[in-house]
């Protein structure tokens, strides 16, 4: 059961903290800065980022509660001041915790203070990307020591902002499709706008993932542990992760190479976009699906011993 609890909050640290970045970066580089079309004429911005700023802040606090209760072996023994107190100030999984949930404290406040546009933006990313880079200590790149243990946590941490980049505007792209009429052309253009700008860091982000996936299997797994990887749970898991995240890669190749140019077709011509777009959300809800499952997986695989350790 606390097993179970501490992989949940994990999985909603990760979704809060990644949604707080990366649609804050989303709204900055593929919308307009002002006007329609732009994250500060749309009603859902602000209200995803805030939520998501708190969904961080609460499962943080949480998380902390539930990881000493772990250590503990019981939620009585857990929730004492003396254990609390333990985790948070000689644990760098807590640590790390409390500093997420302070950065998206002040990521929520900048949001309610300020007025909807460029400046809130790139406040909510900066902060965002600082609690996302913390996610890194709370997987087993913080358990490495040494030399190889600092490469660990930069790697496990680039991984983290640039699959934050990812699902962020996946969650931004959600919103455009799903909030705004289809067939209101300053919509369809702001959108096919934002496909081309977000496909150009695509290539980018996968080599980014991929590389610091490799660094980071290659300390976690090892070698010497391939032959039995697919036999063990973790490595069942990793596997499927895997799977999904090429599942995710030929979505988002269909939306580049074929849902994209046929609504610029629409749009130069003088058809409805109404079947292009329908497509196109099909497409991005799929593919947001496929990486909540993702984000799931890391969430749960992270709480077990990797092959290299045992």
């Amino acid at each position: 059961m606390l097993e179970s609890a501490v992989v949940a909050l994990r999985l909603c640290q990760y979704a809060g903290a990644m949604v707080l970045m990366g649609s804050s970066l989303f709204f900055v580089y593929a919308l307009p800065s002002s006007g329609y079309g732009s994250a500060a004429q749309a009603w859902w911005a602000r209200p995803l980022l805030i939520g998501a700023g708190l969904l961080l802040v609460v499962a943080a606090v949480l998380g902390i509660g539930a990881q000493s209760s772990v250590l503990a072996g019981s939620v009585s023994e857990g929730l004492k001041p003396e254990t609390l107190t333990a985790v948070v100030s000689s644990m760098d999984l807590g640590k790390a915790a409390v500093a997420r949930a302070a950065v998206a404290i002040l990521a929520v406040i900048g949001l309610m203070a300020l007025k909807p546009g460029r400046l809130a933006w790139i406040i909510s990313a900066v902060l965002g990307a600082i609690a996302t880079a913390t996610l890194a200590w709370m997987g087993h790149g913080a358990a490495t020591e040494g030399q190889l243990g600092r490469l660990h946590l930069a790697s496990d941490a680039l991984h983290a902002l640039a699959a934050a980049i990812w699902i962020g505007a996946l969650a931004g792209f959600f919103g455009l499709l799903a909030a705004s009429p289809p067939s209101n052309p300053a919509t369809s253009q702001a959108l096919h706008r934002a496909l081309h700008r977000f496909s150009g860091s695509g290539s980018v982000l996968v080599a980014v993932l991929v590389l610091t996936g490799l660094v980071n299997s290659w300390i976690l797994v090892g070698i010497d542990h391939l032959s039995g990887l697919w036999t063990a749970p973790y490595g069942q898991l990793l596997s499927l992760k895997l799977a999904l995240f090429v599942a995710m890669l030929g979505l988002a190749a269909v939306n580049r190479f074929r849902h994209t140019p046929a609504l610029g077709r629409v749009l130069v011509g003088a058809g409805s976009p109404d079947r292009a777009l329908r497509a196109l959300r099909r497409s991005v809800a799929l593919e947001a699906a496929l990486g909540l499952a993702v984000l799931a997986l890391v969430a749960s695989f992270g709480t077990m011993p990797p092959p290299a350790a045992m």
